[in-house]
Formats: structure tokens, C-alpha cells, sequence
């Protein structure tokens, strides 16, 4: 929800067009955060206390909520709907987590294959909670974008990493 930011009471709806307190135009002040409503400085950039980007905070994006819902749901595991929408810290997370499961599976399978071609007891329990953990990283990473990716096409996700609304 947008809030006044000149003098930091929460709009009734996203809608509308200026505030039924101090009567200021939508987006208008640098009184508040549009986003938390904290007090600000004149010309201060980004909110101290939430860490959004105010000259933009509430307006609606070029980025759009379609397109980054399916790809969280399709192709979200490698955290492609994150870098689409601007959350690079948690996109790295979600492609280092996978890619590196990988990387690090299948270095352990070429090593095992080469001390021990002929896969003693040992070694095949090995490899094979080696393929368990790999499956439970990448099963949660899954769940983890799909879910994203349907609460962002419910609306519950509706901003980019900038603060802008989704179109």
C-alpha cells in the first residue's frame, strides 16, 4: 500500500489521486517513504529504513507480472524471474544453489569412478546419498520459485526490486 509522502498517511486504495489528509497530489512530498512511511530528508534517494528506491515507489514498471510469475513457475529454479524483477542477491542464491549442486555431484561421480571404477559398497552408498542430497537441493529450490512464481501472479508479490508496480 502507497502512502503520502508528504505527510505519510496510507492511501484507502492504490488508486487514488491524492491524499484525504493533507489533500497533496499521489507521489508528490519528501516528507515519508511511499513504502514504510519513515520520515525523510529532502532529496534523500533511498528510504534509510526500508531500503527502497522513493523517486520511483509506486509507479507502475515496464516489467510484467505474466511474464515474471511464468517464469518463476517455469524456469524459476535457476532464479530467472528474480534477475528479471531486480532481486539479484536472491536470484544469485537460487542459481549458485543448483549449479552448484550440480558441479559438485558430478566432480564427486567422475572422483569415485576414478579411485574406484569397479563401485565397491561402500562407494555406491556414497554415491548414493551423494544423489540424495543433490535431489532434496534442487526439489527445494523448485518449490521454493514455484511458489514465487504463483504469488506473483496472485498479486501477493507485486513489486520489482526498484519498487515499482508490476504491470
Amino acid at each position: 500500500m502507497y502512502k503520502c509522502r508528504h505527510c505519510g498517511l496510507e492511501y484507502m486504495t492504490d488508486e487514488a489521486v491524492m491524499c484525504p489528509r493533507c489533500q497533496a497530489p499521489k507521489g508528490k512530498g519528501t516528507n515519508f517513504c511511499p513504502f514504510c512511511g519513515a520520515q525523510t530528508t529532502p532529496g534523500q534517494k533511498i528510504c534509510t529504513n526500508c531500503g527502497v528506491e522513493m523517486d520511483h515507489y509506486g509507479e507502475v514498471g515496464v516489467k510484467s507480472k505474466i511474464a515474471a510469475g511464468l517464469l518463476g513457475i517455469f524456469l524459476g529454479v535457476f532464479g530467472v524471474h528474480n534477475f528479471y524483477l531486480g532481486y539479484i542477491k536472491k536470484a544469485v542464491i537460487q542459481l549458485v544453489s543448483v549449479l552448484g549442486s550440480y558441479i559438485v555431484y558430478f566432480s564427486f561421480i567422475f572422483s569415485m569412478i576414478i579411485s574406484d571404477p569397479y563401485m565397491s559398497d561402500e562407494s555406491a552408498g556414497a554415491l548414493a546419498l551423494g544423489t540424495f542430497l543433490v535431489i532434496m537441493i534442487i526439489v527445494g529450490v523448485r518449490i521454493w520459485s514455484f511458489v514465487e512464481g504463483i504469488l506473483i501472479l496472485c498479486g501477493k508479490i507485486d513489486r520489482d526490486g526498484k519498487g515499482r508496480r508490476l504491470k
